[in-house]
């Protein structure tokens, strides 16, 4: 083995090491759509007395986190997502109306002196208090952001029974002596000896001050206790709101996503199974077109999985239903790499047969390099974006897609060369040449050889057709209507399991006599309804689950997503911003890869693709939600990567030989790319198609976005973008008025005499590029 070979031997047999020792050591952090549980996005909002900025949020993040923590609820996470929204995860909790009411709850908490009954009306506010009379209330003397702390105690030895104490900071405690003192000199049993505690519009109690305690002296200590008679649950749920109720600015649901713990278990053994049925056909397909190399590209796909799956778990990214999705396509694009280094591969051995198995082994993976680089650095692009724009599950699929990339490459590029370079060097690999799978063409090398179709005789020809194609989506568009998700829309989705099978005709019926007119029903099964509606609030859901269990018996509800108008807007705008920053971005790397040309002509093939994949989806009636942006980005991504891998070539090729024509150049480059194009979407087929026939409803549009998408990519990459770069190119290089011609810049002495005869080597390439 070479010095070179050794260390890639040493580095991924270090990694894979590591990598196998998270594996065993470490457990993945499921998301709540895997685990069941409930999220929540809430919004902070503006007060009289305070902003929702940073600080605000960060402080009433932290009174939540005090608030969950009362429920019981295992491990919940807290996050502040931008400036002023909350990020609320609730695992195993299904039901969200004790969490709503409990996050919900966005008023003051504050501390009043009584000044008289509902009676006496003279300006002062108004309440109505614990028993239903009414309080009429000083102004707030003391805010719940004083209160350090409130328990729920019994005290067996008086005979008190249950009461809460109370515990306030240093200054507020001051203002409590102060409240208390006043309020003491007033005669035992006047209502003006009462302290008010008033939290969201309400008195939630409203205590009298003890006669033991002397007018303007107070209560002298930092501390004090409610008492009265109070049950367990009555104590304890008056401690959790004076404890938990002092939000330093209101919050606003404007999401809420609820999935049950069986959707959860469905998807993981759903994607687990498409995942090893998929990467075992990947492997077994690359093992009969590439024999012993593909084998070994195989063992290097495994050792992929592992590595990726280690580098999700050890940064502790949150697996969601998208990431899984994700995690399983990039089992299927690790392949290309591999591909495309073996047809390289292939290609130097086949014009140099003399040289040995190991040279063409290691020009193979020289000249793939490029292509390996630029078209990965596209679907990173994808993936960032994802990352950065998108939301909740999306965000998942962005980071795992963007893991599994980076992975991919480390596995093509380290441990495939290592296995391949020690493999090529062995003997037994070298006299029977056959069984490598490089030294042989390749059918589909063969066929395309043998037949030598002229592709781009006519190119406006190939953009008449991707012109009618668009047509027929913008058709769609137009006619059907583009059938948007809850995400971008707003309003609430809710899915039900039922005993006994219901049409939807019947829960139709149901729904509209229950009140609910507007609601759209789907099925997707004999036992599983999708209700689609606006605002509806949780009794509301209570009273749909309630008339759709009349019609199919026991109901239980597997998923809950609510999504308030304001987020909707921000996510359909964002989706646009996506979209529109993924156009710019990838125009600008290709712009500085390539020529100008070739990179308007693969974002122009990209648009293509993107206004095909929603006129098939208008078309159909499939909805338009975040997880159908995840898959338009990862097909951009794609059809940019072959893109990037037929411009490569056709670089390569035409810097060989400049007098070429382009058309000519073009139409070569397409045919010995062919076969990595074929080879790469066979393994992405595979995987896809294994996600769409067992990932259930919750993968299905996803799979068959990326199958459209990826078949829409593949035929834009060679028939869209190359014949737009040649019309381009046609326009740039035409000639200039007759009596004006100009050599081009950058002639070299030994091109004089061409210029003399009015025509130098670039000027013949150009006018080859207008054949």
């Amino acid at each position: 083995m070479t010095r070179a070979t050794t260390v890639r031997a040493v580095l991924a047999a270090a990694v894979l090491l590591v990598a196998v020792l998270i594996t065993l050591t470490m457990s993945p952090r499921l998301g709540l759509d895997l685990q069941g549980g409930t999220r929540m996005v809430l919004q902070a909002e503006d007060s009289g007395t305070a902003t929702a900025d940073r600080e605000s949020t960060d402080r009433t993040l932290e009174v939540l986190r005090q608030r969950i923590d009362s429920l019981g609820v295992a491990e919940p996470v807290l996050t502040r997502s931008g400036e002023d929204r909350i990020i609320v995860e609730l695992p195993d909790v299904q039901d969200p109306r004790q969490a709503a009411e409990v996050l919900g709850r966005t008023a003051q908490l504050g501390f009043h002196a009584v000044r008289g009954t509902g009676a006496q009306q003279d300006g002062r506010t108004t309440l109505p208090d614990e028993q239903g009379g009414l309080l009429a209330l000083g102004p707030e003397r003391l805010s719940g952001a004083g209160v350090k702390d409130a328990t729920a105690e019994f005290d067996a030895q008086q005979g008190t029974g249950w009461a809460v104490s109370l515990h306030f900071h240093e200054e507020a405690g001051q203002k409590w002596k102060r409240l208390t003192g006043d309020t003491a000199c007033h005669p035992a049993g006047d209502e003006r000896r009462r302290v008010a505690i008033v939290l969201d519009g309400k008195v939630i109690s409203s205590p009298q001050v003890d006669p033991s305690v002397a007018c303007e002296s107070g209560l002298p200590s930092g501390s004090t206790r409610i008492t009265g008679s109070f049950g367990a649950d009555e104590a304890r749920d008056l401690a959790l709101l004076i404890k938990g109720g002092a939000l330093p600015v209101p919050v606003e649901i404007v999401e809420q996503r609820t999935v049950g713990p069986t959707l959860g278990a469905a998807a993981i053994d759903a994607s687990a199974r498409a995942a090893l049925i998929g990467a075992a056909a990947t492997a077994l397909f690359i093992t009969l077109v590439y024999r012993l190399f593909g084998a070994l590209a195989a063992l290097a796909l495994a050792a992929y999985g592992v590595i990726s799956y280690a580098a999700l778990v050890a940064l502790g990214v949150t697996l969601t239903l998208p990431g899984l999705a994700g995690f399983v396509l990039a089992v299927g694009m690790a392949v290309d790499a591999n591909v495309l280094v073996f047809e390289r591969a292939r290609e130097e051995y086949a014009h140099r047969t003399s040289r040995p198995l190991r040279s063409a082994l290691a020009a193979g993976f020289r000249h793939a390099r490029s292509a390996v680089a630029d078209s990965n650095v596209t679907t990173l692009i994808a993936a960032g974006l994802l990352l950065l724009l998108g939301s909740g599950p999306v965000k998942g699929f962005g980071v795992t897609l963007g893991i599994g990339v980076l992975a991919s490459m480390f596995s093509a590029l380290v441990i495939a060369r290592a296995l391949t370079e020690i493999a090529a060097g062995s003997r037994f690999v070298n006299d029977y040449r056959g069984v490598n799978g490089i030294a042989r063409p390749g059918r589909v090398r063969t066929w395309l050889s043998t037949r030598d179709p002229r592709l781009f005789r006519s190119p406006g020809r190939w953009l008449t057709v991707s012109t009618a194609l668009v047509l027929v989506a913008v058709t769609g568009i137009l006619v059907r209507g583009v059938d948007l998700g809850v995400e971008f829309t707003g309003g609430r989705l809710v899915e039900y399991s039922t005993s006994r099978p219901v049409g939807v005709e019947e829960a139709r019926r149901a729904i509209a006599a229950a009140g609910f007119t507007d609601a759209e029903v789907t099925t997707a099964g004999e036992h599983d309804l999708s209700v689609r509606t606006g605002r509806l609030d949780d009794d509301g859901e209570h009273a749909l689950r309630a008339a759709l269990a009349e019609e199919g018996g026991a109901t239980a509800k597997v998923r809950d997503e609510l999504i308030g108008p304001s987020l909707g807007d921000e996510l359909r705008r964002n989706a646009l911003i996506a979209l529109g920053v993924a156009v710019c971005v990838q125009l600008a790397y290709l712009a500085a890869r390539f020529r100008w040309t070739f990179a308007v002509a693969s974002v122009g093939a990209l648009v293509h693709d993107v206004v095909l994949l929603v006129g098939a989806f208008a078309w159909l009636g499939r909805p338009v939600d975040g997880i159908f942006l995840a898959a338009l980005l990862t097909v951009i991504g794609y059809s940019v990567n072959d893109s990037v891998v037929v411009f490569d070539r056709v670089r390569e090729l035409w810097a060989r030989n400049r007098r070429t024509p382009l058309a000519e150049v073009a139409g070569r480059a397409v045919l010995q790319t062919v076969p990595r194009t074929v080879n790469t979407g066979m393994g992405a087929l595979f995987i896809l198609v294994a996600l769409a026939a067992l990932g259930g409803d919750s993968l299905a549009d996803f799979a068959l976005a990326l199958l459209i998408g990826i078949g829409v990519g593949t035929y834009s990459s060679v028939l869209t973008a190359v014949p737009g770069a040649l019309l381009l190119e046609r326009h740039r290089t035409a000639p200039p008025p007759a009596g004006k011609r100009r050599p081009g810049r950058g002639a070299t002495r030994g091109q004089t005499r061409g210029r003399t005869r009015g025509r130098t080597g670039r000027d013949r390439a150009d006018a080859g590029a207008r054949v």
